[in-house]
């Protein structure tokens, strides 16, 4: 296991190097001047030159990279061109909204994926088979704005059952003020007690939650059966069923284990795409995440922040993918052989 967790942290150190470079050169050949979006379209040629010194742009790009990556490590994401604020703490700030979407919607989604794919495993080429094939075939297809607009309609707007967009009722500040320790809404009143808005958070978080979650259900659904049918036809699964056992405890006690191995790796794929794909599903909830901070970014073209966005995204799928690295050796010790 020493020797397994040593090379994939040599891989991810590389990814997260790779992502840095490439960063760095998207910032370089972003339209713009970075210097006129941060002193304005009136600046004075004194007060440009100041903000080129600032940002070191008058500096060769082997020098310019070289400084990037110090004050990368030294935890200095540049400064917003549109917030005036550190880049670290707008992220710091938003990223915690997208992070409590995402974890629902990946809750919900190994909720129903993995069971249905189990069910579609056990029925194979049955009625309750081709109903998840297909129903997992449409979650994949189905545009994200456009469930995101139809649930909105009908579920919000027509039933009423649900709030239309936000992440919680702001009224209730006056009257059940929040105490944030994570910035996490529900998290942080779950842990003070603060029962009105986590009601209201998770009646908000309900919508745009489902929506970001039918990509990775449907395919994580379909995943799962594949696997299950693959291991269910091994030579210990038809010696499981010689000695009695019946199909869905060969399915379930035996061939799930080593079944669960591709959609464990499928799961970091699905979370860094969720959090980018969330990024529209914000837009139309207006929840205050990320993606409302990427799209004002890229409006104002704000370079140090969009390259922030990037940067966090990049560095998230390479944890979550490590994660999954390590907890796929932990499941099968085949894995740390590889």
């Amino acid at each position: 296991m020493p020797g397994y967790l040593i090379r994939r942290l040599g891989q991810a150190l590389l990814v997260v190097a790779g992502v840095i470079v490439l960063t760095f050169a998207v910032m370089r050949l972003v339209p713009g001047d970075p210097a006129v979006a941060y002193a304005g379209p009136k600046a004075t040629a004194a007060e440009l030159a100041e903000a080129r010194r600032r940002f070191g742009l008058d500096d060769p790009l082997p020098v310019q990279l070289w400084n990037y990556v110090r004050d990368l490590l030294g935890g200095d994401w540049g400064t917003s061109l549109h917030t005036r604020q550190p880049v670290r703490d707008d992220l710091l700030q938003a990223f915690p909204a997208s992070l409590e979407l995402v974890g629902a919607a990946l809750i919900i989604a190994l909720a129903a994926g993995i069971p249905l794919g189990i069910a579609a495993a056990r029925y194979k080429g049955r009625l309750p088979d081709l109903s998840v094939r297909l129903s997992s075939m449409l979650a994949v297809s189905v545009p994200v704005f456009w469930l995101a607009l139809a649930l909105q309609t009908v579920f919000a707007s027509g039933l009423g059952w649900f709030p239309v967009a936000g992440e919680y009722d702001t009224s209730l500040d006056r009257t059940s003020p929040l105490h944030l320790y994570t910035n996490i809404t529900a998290v942080d009143a779950l842990i003070t007690g603060n029962w009105p808005i986590l009601t209201s958070t998770l009646s908000h978080l309900v919508l745009p939650a489902l929506v970001i979650a039918a990509y990775p259900a449907g395919v994580v659904a379909q995943m799962t059966r594949a696997a299950l049918i693959e291991e269910s036809s091994r030579d210990h699964a038809r010696l499981e069923r010689a000695l009695g056992f019946g199909e869905t405890a060969v399915l379930t006690r035996f061939a799930l284990r080593p079944a669960l191995n591709p959609v464990l790796s499928l799961i970091a794929l699905v979370f860094a795409y969720s959090i980018v794909n969330g990024f529209l599903v914000e837009a139309v909830f207006n929840w205050p995440g990320l993606g409302r901070y990427a799209a004002d970014s890229i409006r104002s073209l704000d370079t140090p922040a969009i390259a922030g966005v990037t940067l966090l995204v990049a560095v998230l799928y390479v944890v979550a993918n490590l994660a999954v690295d390590l907890l796929q050796g932990v499941v099968d010790p085949r894995v740390r052989a590889r």
